[in-house]
């Protein structure tokens, strides 16, 4: 197929590019860069088209037969900075992009969801059809966005929602403010698994690997299938109190002791989450990482690249940290648009060129 993947220089969408090429699909990028110059490691070269995701037009979508959606404002602290700005970009923007795209025949759009909706649903295991109950302008975005989609669906154009669980592990866009990412950065830089809040609350957890693979398997299922579904993406058993996943990280980083902060408080995101419909329905898709196995992988990429904690606590690997940088140093506006000239793309050596020509 060929597939335009929004968000490909982000945190997944580095992941999802090469699992992509490698199944024979023509893959272009869209990406407005906010985000390149944090990389740790390289970004897979793909033809990219720079632009914000609120400027898309109908020619950007002309002969793509399926867009996988992940650009966006990616965390609740970000959606938090604006929350006007976060329901523009993540779901005015969502919205007006699909609408685009069915006009101009794409066939399967698979969109970044997030288990965030399910907010404040307390310890009882929530599936697909689970209340929405959204506690924060990130969630909320993400749920308008599945309910305007849903609308959108026919006979042509088939919407999927993606709703990964809480991501960890390594990546060419390596993050920190994800919560076992973080406690892992903690231990292993300070000796300290250090909990923010009490740890009570529940989630659910999945690597990036393996939600990129989700999207794989979603872009390649039978219409009959995903048309118009919502699919959970983690590992039913992978659903821990953050206290617990605390206390797996302090048996990993050795010689390390958990710690809260002093103004610790309660979480009211809390949901717990059964994933059990992908893997009956798209038996393609089969997870390959636990949450012991991640932190141990997140782990050594701290110790391979040397990172110590002034690196991770920085605005490098810090989404919210590295924007009010930007908009400290005049790059971008109030908008989140840049005034300097953005990031270049990464540019492609001939023998790629010609893999995606």
């Amino acid at each position: 197929m060929r597939v335009l993947l929004t968000g490909n220089e982000g945190y997944i969408g580095t992941i999802l590019v090469p699992l992509l090429r490698a199944a024979g699909h023509e893959v272009s990028g869209l990406d407005s860069g906010l985000f390149r110059e944090c990389s740790i490691g390289a970004v897979p070269p793909l033809v990219t088209l720079r632009k914000d995701i609120r400027d898309v037009d109908a020619a950007d979508l002309a002969g793509f037969d399926a867009v996988i959606h992940l650009a966006g404002l990616s965390n609740d602290p970000l959606g938090d900075l604006n929350p006007a700005l976060t329901y523009e970009i993540n779901h005015l923007a969502t919205v007006r992009l699909a609408v685009l795209a069915r006009a101009a025949g794409v066939a399967r759009f698979l969109y970044a969801s997030t288990c965030s909706v399910y907010g404040a649903a307390g310890d009882d295991f929530l599936d697909e059809q689970s209340p929405f109950n959204p506690v924060t302008p990130y969630a909320e975005s993400k749920m308008r966005s599945e309910q305007d989609l849903m609308r959108l669906a026919d006979e042509r154009f088939s919407p999927v929602y993606v709703r990964a669980a809480t991501a960890y592990g390594a990546s060419p866009l390596l993050r920190f403010d994800l919560a076992l990412n973080n406690l892992v950065a903690w231990a292993a830089t300070t000796g300290l698994v250090f909990l923010k809040s009490l740890g009570t609350s529940w989630r659910p957890f999945v690597h990036i690997e393996d939600i990129a693979r989700a999207y794989l398997a979603l872009l390649h299922a039978p219409r009959a299938v995903v048309h118009n579904r919502a699919f959970n993406v983690g590992r039913t058993e992978e659903n821990y109190r953050i206290r617990d996943l605390a206390e797996l990280v302090r048996t990993i980083v050795p010689e390390t002791r958990i710690e809260f902060a002093d103004d610790a408080s309660a979480d009211r995101r809390n949901y717990r989450v059964n994933c059990d419909c992908l893997l009956r329905e798209v038996p393609a898709w089969q997870p390959r990482w636990t949450v012991a196995l991640g932190a141990r992988e997140v782990y050594q990429t701290i110790r391979d690249t040397g990172l110590n904690s002034r690196d991770f606590e920085g605005p490098r690997y810090n989404r919210i940290a590295y924007i009010r940088q930007l908009l400290a140093d005049g790059r971008i506006d109030a908008d989140l648009r840049w005034r300097q000239p953005v990031p270049a793309a990464p540019a492609l050596d001939p023998a790629q060129a010609l893999e995606t020509s």
